[in-house]
């Protein structure tokens, strides 16, 4: 086998290297850096040029190299690139080649494009192991002008209403893409520490996102009537949300394509949007790599096994720590 499930994470014997570890190790090839899969506590790590910023203002001081999507990289026996995941910006599947034959893991990806993230590359391999967050047929992802649309309107609609619009996204990737979709001239962008944390990270590499406004103790609310606030979804049901008055609370979620997750949330309005692939998409993602091999992980793992056996594959299943898209995630705090 060209890569091993081991305790601390997925191993590469002829390369010496884990990708995303989940225990501490000398060499970890990280696929993004969502906390997940991006954990501290390795010697060396290995990622995207476009993922590194993001892991060193989650990490700290790290030793850490980057690589460009596409080069080849020997490692001891192994050869090794990374290419576009569309999950989030500078997410990547990796590639190890061992005596003749590929593996990929594919981290987290999306196959559907947005404004935001590298395209998804199909890569071909003998062996795939495949996130399934997103792994039944009810998970269905709205085409990008219509969610746009739909969030749009939203917030139009609560700035007539004298309200603000609170969305929950995810302060990596979920936040900027919500901002990538929104028109700025319907008004002001607020956002919380998190988000904004991240934003200027990403603005420093290059990414192009409309004007927002960090949330602090001593900001004028009055000043920004009919504003869009972004936060971590938590954000939304604690005390930092009610400085803001009257809002109609929203969550940007693919769990939100499930009613009894939006009932259980208790916000006004749910929309679909997922940095995962939807159903339709783990199967286009999984038939153009043309591996026989498959491996389950993270998600609806014994059902998509299930299934992707019935369509006449080598599947199975590992057991990581990667957690996909959970609603109560965080990875930063900061008011």
């Amino acid at each position: 086998m060209v890569l091993e499930f081991h305790e601390h994470g997925i191993y590469c014997p002829a390369g010496d290297f884990y990708i995303d570890p989940w225990r501490p190790v000398d060499r970890a090839l990280i696929t993004h850096g969502h906390a997940d899969h991006a954990r501290d506590g390795h010697r060396r790590y290995l990622a995207t040029h476009a993922a590194g910023p993001v892991m060193r203002h989650r990490l700290g001081d790290i030793t850490l190299e980057g690589i460009a999507y596409g080069e080849v990289r020997q490692i001891g026996d192994a050869r090794v690139s990374f290419h576009p995941a569309g999950h989030v910006p500078g997410s990547a599947q990796i590639r190890v080649e061992h005596g003749g034959e590929v593996w990929v893991v594919s981290g987290d990806y999306k196959v559907g494009a947005d404004a935001l993230s590298e395209p998804f590359e199909p890569v071909r391999c003998h062996a795939f192991i495949t996130e399934c967050t997103f792994g039944l047929p009810v998970f269905a992802w709205q085409d990008e002008a219509m969610l746009a649309a739909d969030i749009n309107e939203w917030w139009a609609t609560c700035r007539a209403r004298g309200q603000h619009a609170a969305l929950g996204a995810y302060s990596l990737g979920k936040a900027q893409r919500v901002m990538s979709m929104v028109n700025p001239d319907i008004g002001p962008i607020l956002t919380h520490g998190a988000v904004e944390n991240t934003n200027a990270v990403l603005r420093a590499q290059g990414l192009s996102l409309p004007d927002t406004i960090r949330v602090t103790p001593d900001l004028d609310i009055k000043a920004h009537p009919g504003a869009l606030i972004i936060a971590p979804p938590s954000a939304l049901a604690g005390p930092w949300l009610r400085r803001f008055g009257p809002v109609s609370t929203g969550i940007a979620s693919g769990w939100m394509a499930l009613r009894g997750v939006r009932r259980r949330r208790a916000a006004d309005r749910g929309f679909v949007v997922s940095d995962h692939a939807d159903w339709a998409g783990l199967n286009t993602a999984i038939a153009e790599t043309g591996a026989e091999k498959i491996f389950a992980t993270h998600g609806y793992t014994a059902t998509f096994r299930q299934w992707l056996e019935e369509q006449g594959y080598d599947a199975g299943i590992v057991q990581t720590e990667f957690e996909g898209e959970q609603l109560d995630r965080e990875e930063e705090q900061a008011t």
